[in-house]
């Protein structure tokens, strides 16, 4: 079966099949509506290759995203397709586990694809995959580090809004020692949550010493261990801020093994918000980072720029903000 077949069915021309299929919007809307009610009856697929040999465009985005085990990625996986479908795409997945084989064959497959630009949401790998990617003339969303060059779209976190908030609640609550658990130091947007930190800290007139700030790596066993050797310090922190959600569940494990009740003995307060935010025990007080809204952002700036008559010059920026959200894991100092 191909387009002649549906041109027949619905009594029109293959013209105005072969536009409707490929969504030229100067198509009759009463003629598009039978063309695909006649491609439904008909049980017709399209040929995506043909497709893109005709239009030019393969309706499909790349999304590299750093690991698909961290929790805070299938949220942006999902809203990213959710909202490619929405648009009449597909998405290609690849997640690089900061691996560079594994990054080089996801470009690879992307370039074979004919992908139409690629979004890469990702902490860690970006400059590997800039240079793979910025020859190609394919539009690019970054997360923080996109350079300022024509066709890249940079999604810029305000990090500040958020941790601000956080250090001035815990503040209010009366803590004075609060310690930070920091993400990977080879990491820009771990060392930029650090940065906003000590300068909220600053701000409120708090010393915070290097034994205070404790690198937890962004998983769970990081922030155990970081809290073990937080909790041997002659002076214990009364609250507790980490770089993301996973670091923060292992510090209130960690805390529980040590008969320390959060948040009695121990305010904690995470990073991402990500969904299992709102379970643990205690649920989590937590700076969201929209993963809907991040997703949401990538995908129009890459769809700007598909449709765009020119590129920017010096690329885009889009800028994401962060703020607190209030749970049980924080509580007056006792």
């Amino acid at each position: 079966m191909d387009i002649r077949d549906i041109a027949k069915h619905a009594k029109v021309s293959i013209a105005t099949v072969s536009r409707t299929i490929n969504r030229v919007p100067t198509v009759d809307p009463e003629l598009a509506k039978r063309v695909w009610k006649a491609i439904d009856e008909l049980g017709y697929y399209p040929n995506s290759q043909a497709r893109t040999l005709v239009s030019g465009k393969s309706r499909l985005f790349g999304l590299i995203i750093s690991d698909i085990t961290n929790p805070f990625f299938p949220g942006i996986v999902q809203a990213f397709e959710e909202i490619a479908i929405q648009y009449g795409y597909e998405i290609l997945l690849s997640s690089n586990v900061h691996n560079q084989e594994r990054v080089e064959s996801a470009v690879r497959r992307m370039i074979e694809r004919q992908v139409d630009g690629v979004a890469i949401l990702t902490f860690g790998m970006e400059d590997a995959l800039l240079e793979h990617l910025r020859f190609r003339k394919l539009p690019l969303a970054f997360i923080d580090v996109g350079p300022p060059l024509p066709l890249v779209s940079n999604i810029r976190i305000q990090y500040q809004i958020g941790v601000r908030q956080a250090v001035q609640h815990l503040y209010s609550l009366g803590h004075r020692r609060i310690a930070f658990v920091s993400g990977p130091t080879d990491l820009k947007s771990a060392t930029a949550r650090t940065s906003a930190f000590l300068a909220a800290m600053t701000e409120k007139g708090l010393e915070t010493p290097d034994s205070l700030i404790v690198n937890g790596h962004h998983t769970v066993e990081g922030g155990f261990t970081a809290f073990e050797r937080l909790a041997n310090l002659p002076q214990p922190p009364t609250a507790v801020m980490c770089s993301n959600d996973i670091s923060a569940f292992g510090v209130i494990r960690k805390a529980y093994e040590l008969g320390i009740e959060v948040p009695r003995d121990l305010s904690v307060i995470g990073f991402d918000d990500i969904r299992l935010a709102e379970f643990v025990i205690p649920p989590l007080t937590s700076i969201r980072m929209s993963q809907t809204e991040l997703s949401r952002l990538a995908f129009h700036a890459l769809l700007a720029d598909v449709e765009r008559a020119a590129p920017q010059p010096t690329g885009t920026e889009y800028f994401l903000t962060t703020e607190l959200i209030l749970r049980s894991s924080t509580a007056p100092l006792s």
